[in-house]
C-alpha cells in the first residue's frame, strides 16, 4: 500500500525568491518550474536524493493553495505526500478503516501521476497526499 515518502510541500508567496532564499542559505537548487493548471499552482521541486521538496505558488486567485497563502501570507508546511503502489487500492484500504480520502483517483500531479488527499483529521493533522508510483 504505502511505499514510502515522496515529497513535502510548502506554500511560497513567490517561487524566485524561495528559490534564491534556499540556495544562498543551503546550496538548494530546484528543478524546472511547471504549473498544474487542474490544481491552480505553479511548482519546482528540490531533489534531495530519497525525497523532494516541492515548492508552490498560486497560479490563480480561486485555488486551494491561494487560499492557504490569504490565512498563512509568508506561507508554510501545506502536506506531506506518501507514495502508494494503487491510489485505488490504498483508498479503499484506507476507506474501509474509517479514513476520509478526498478526490476520486482522477486528479493527477504536474507528472502525470494519479494522486488523492487523506483529511487532515484522519492523519493526526496533517493533510497527505497519496501519489500513485509504479512499481
Amino acid at each position: 500500500m504505502i511505499t514510502g515518502l515522496s515529497h513535502v510541500s510548502i506554500v511560497v508567496p513567490s517561487l524566485a525568491d524561495a528559490a534564491r532564499e534556499l540556495e544562498r542559505k543551503y546550496g538548494l537548487k530546484i528543478g524546472k518550474i511547471e504549473v498544474n493548471e487542474q490544481q491552480g499552482v505553479r511548482l519546482a521541486y528540490i531533489e534531495l536524493g530519497n525525497a523532494k521538496i516541492e515548492l508552490m505558488e498560486p497560479s490563480r486567485a480561486d485555488s486551494p493553495v491561494a487560499k492557504f497563502l490569504a490565512r498563512n501570507p509568508r506561507g508554510g508546511i501545506h502536506h506531506f505526500c506518501l507514495a502508494v503502489d494503487s491510489v485505488d487500492g490504498a483508498s479503499a484500504s484506507m476507506k474501509e478503516a474509517g479514513v476520509r480520502v478526498l478526490g476520486d483517483g482522477t486528479q493527477k500531479n504536474v507528472h502525470g501521476e494519479r494522486i488523492a488527499f487523506v483529511h487532515p483529521q484522519d492523519f493526526l493533522g496533517a493533510l497527505v497526499e497519496l501519489e500513485e508510483r509504479e512499481a
